[in-house]
């Protein structure tokens, strides 16, 4: 690489040569970089995940008033769902979030980049433990913004299920299905929410319990992740995170993800509730009351339900969305490395 004296322009010091044409890498490369290794790195995330989180959600969802309950556990709810609705019913509602995937992921890794950038020690040293978990709140903040609206879709469609099959539920059950809102798709529930149930700010209902969920798990998410990484340099003794292996990474990125939801799983058993209950006639006045009943109907027990699901989920899931994630980094800064060097100009 060359020099080059891009100053005026805020540039870095890299000069590349594209097809034959000069360029400079600018400062905001890096966030780039995020932005588009998130993107991937979430897409495989879902194509994972998005089973576990159906029958979670379910479970969640289910009510035990009366002493019976329409799953037995998570077997049991997988079973069903795929008798009732086949393959595609354990991908309900991931049309949401695989619209807004790439915004999800990029902005929690963009945004958690930043943070270590302002958090960076002068030094050039690593962030302690607390930059760290500094930096994990920050992105929690502005991933919640994105994370509220796409839950609420998605938790709604995979509480009801195949829309045939609950109408059908209903009649079994002496109910008429022209009393409840039956939803035929993501674009039906933020139409009904956005016209019925307060417009914009209908989208964020359960926003200040997500942002609790996302604060708590990626705290520990991120902080297991790294403590992991550096463990894994320190025994191998390797110079730098950069030489750990695919397998490294799939470790570390599992056990990040476990932590996520043991730190954080009643949490987001208030969310779920949260954003279900009836908007003309809520069971519920906030996170405390909600977490309330839910302990004063189930015991502490209830703030666990549809755990197994989402902790079979979280260590596959994030070990597959970590190693995407590095590895697409990775690749994007081996093509910027191999690309042919150029005298040096001024940009």
């Amino acid at each position: 690489m060359y020099s080059t004296a891009c100053g005026d322009n805020n540039y870095e010091d890299w000069y590349l040569s594209l097809r034959g044409r000069p360029i400079c890498i600018p400062h905001g490369w890096p966030l780039m970089q995020d932005l588009t290794a998130g993107t991937v790195a979430g897409v495989a995330q879902l194509f994972i995940g998005h089973p576990f989180d159906t029958i979670k959600v379910k479970l969640q969802s289910q009510s035990s008033t009366g002493g019976t309950v329409q799953y037995s556990g998570p077997l049991d709810a997988a079973k069903q769902t795929l008798m009732r609705e086949g393959i595609k019913g354990i991908y309900k509602g991931m049309g949401a979030p695989l619209a807004t995937v790439a915004l999800f992921n990029a902005v929690l890794f963009a945004s958690r980049g930043q943070m270590e950038v302002l958090l960076a020690h002068k030094d050039g040293s690593p962030l302690h433990l607390s930059g760290q978990l500094i930096a994990s709140v920050g992105a929690s903040c502005a991933v919640s913004l994105v994370a509220t609206p796409t839950e609420l879709l998605k938790c709604r469609l995979q509480a009801q299920g195949c829309s045939a099959a609950a109408r059908q539920r209903l009649i079994n059950a002496g109910v008429d299905p022209a009393m409840h809102i039956m939803y035929c798709g993501p674009g039906d529930v933020a139409r009904h929410v956005l016209r019925r149930e307060g417009g914009l700010l209908g989208l964020y209902k359960g926003f200040n319990a997500t942002l609790v969920r996302e604060s708590m798990g990626n705290m520990a998410m991120f902080g297991v992740y790294e403590l992991m990484k550096q463990q894994f340099v320190a025994a191998k003794g390797l110079e730098g995170n950069e030489q750990l292996s695919h397998l490294d990474l799939l470790l570390a990125g599992g056990l990040g993800g476990t932590a996520f939801w043991l730190a954080c799983y009643p949490a987001d058993i208030v969310k779920s509730k949260l954003q279900l209950d009836s908007y003309d006639k809520p069971r519920f006045q906030g996170i405390l009351d909600c977490g309330r009943q839910v302990v004063a109907q189930g015991g502490v027990k209830g703030l666990f339900k549809g755990f197994a699901p989402a902790l079979a989920r979280s260590f596959p899931a994030n070990a597959v969305c970590f190693a995407v994630y590095e590895a697409t980094k990775s690749a994007i800064n081996s093509f910027i490395s191999q690309l042919p060097a150029q005298g040096s100009t001024r940009c």
